[in-house]
């Protein structure tokens, strides 16, 4: 086994197949099932299930995909730390986060972190959706909201609920909105997460939690584009305070129903368990988090 062949196994994963993955590394097919037949070898287990269209992890090779990410990771930041030096940092990290907060709060804050520390590279995935973070190679991601991972550890970033909001044009159009339950009259720009369409509006009335199901004739998988939409007055949104904060400061956007806000949805750093944190990645979250205190 060596750990040119763990990083192999892992992009072989990432791709979802061997040429692929023999592509960003150089290799040829034939190099690289050799290479994985080596693997394979060496744990005496098979760690791929292939078809002619595709690779799924065995049991055995989720277990090796979990366990190579952390050894890689501590292998670079031991190298870094040998040939540089302690004092200086060095690396890859690779985060995850949702496309409106990138762009507006999370980019500014890693062009200051790539400031102090140039000898950092930063790979930033812009997602609404669910990552793996051990299968994707992913250090951290930032999310809203409960986790549905319990091995991810947390680190918070900020508290935050959702409110819906509106264009003042929209509002000038179709009126002013009084109670929860008037959203099933209206306009509602929704978000879809993965499979899951986000059409249950939930809020706090008289001391109780109330669902709204709301419908609309824009659906997106992109949180920025819901906002834009909803800036340009074509309906109704329910979006984080924290993507939409300088919009209401503006007054481009509008608050509604601030007296039943629904349950929090506080905004936190997640990254996997059960490893010691390359020193790069514990710099990233502790400057985050001080970004965001400030």
């Amino acid at each position: 086994m060596t750990l040119d062949n763990l990083a192999l196994f892992l992009k072989i994963v990432e791709k979802g197949g061997l040429a692929a993955a023999g592509r960003e590394f150089g290799l040829s097919p034939t190099s690289v099932s050799q290479r994985l037949a080596a693997l394979e070898t060496h744990f005496g287990a098979t760690l791929l299930n292939r078809t002619t269209r595709a690779v799924s992890l065995t049991e055995e090779g989720r277990v090796l995909a979990e366990g190579a990410g952390r050894l890689l990771a501590e292998a670079s930041d031991l190298d870094a730390r040998v040939r540089l030096g302690v004092e200086q940092v060095s690396g890859p990290v690779r985060l995850s986060v949702p496309v409106d907060l990138g762009r507006a709060r999370i980019a500014p804050l890693i062009d200051t972190f790539l400031e102090e520390h140039p000898h950092v590279s930063v790979e930033m995935h812009l997602s609404d959706g669910y990552s793996d973070l051990p299968r994707q190679g992913i250090d951290l991601a930032i999310r809203y909201g409960a986790l549905a991972d319990s091995g991810l550890r947390v680190r918070k970033l900020a508290d935050n609920r959702r409110l819906v909001c509106a264009a003042p044009a929209y509002l000038a159009r179709h009126g002013t909105l009084r109670a929860p339950g008037e959203l099933v009259d209206h306009n509602c720009i929704l978000m879809r997460f993965g499979q899951t369409l986000d059409n249950h509006w939930r809020f706090r009335v008289d001391g109780r939690t109330v669902s709204v199901v709301v419908s609309g004739n824009r659906v997106a998988n992109d949180g920025g584009l819901v906002r834009a939409w909803c800036l340009a007055g074509h309906g109704l949104a329910l979006k984080a305070h924290c993507d939409v904060r300088d919009d209401l400061h503006s007054g481009a956007l509008v608050a509604i129903f601030e007296a039943h806000l629904g349950e929090e949805s506080r905004l936190q750093i997640v990254y996997p368990g059960g490893k010691a944190l390359p020193r790069r990645v514990r710099l990233l979250i502790d400057h985050l988090v001080a970004g965001f205190a400030s």
